[in-house]
């Protein structure tokens, strides 16, 4: 059971590693519509540049407010290149 529990846990970040949308999915919902854990703005309403600066800003500690300590792990170490990645895939 522990080996089922462990490759599992390996494979799901994997994942996660792989697809940095995913992370962004749980939370905001898969077309950025949703108010994270009911605090945050939604996402597919900003502009696309408002969504990368934001994320710079939880790079450099200089944005986000309550969800501001869970938002730091999940953008440590994205490039700029990944965040307007995601800005294209979540803002129309």
């Amino acid at each position: 059971m522990k080996k089922i529990v462990l490759a599992t846990t390996i494979l799901t970040a994997c994942f996660t590693f792989a697809n940095p949308y995913a992370n962004c999915v749980v939370c905001h919902g898969a077309n950025g519509e949703k108010v994270a854990l009911g605090k945050s703005k939604i996402i597919k309403d900003m502009t696309k540049e408002e969504f990368v600066a934001s994320l710079k800003g939880y790079q450099d500690g200089t944005y986000g407010g309550a969800q501001k300590a869970l938002m730091i792990p999940q953008v440590k170490g994205m490039d700029e290149a990944t965040m307007k990645e995601l800005a294209d895939l979540i803002i129309k």
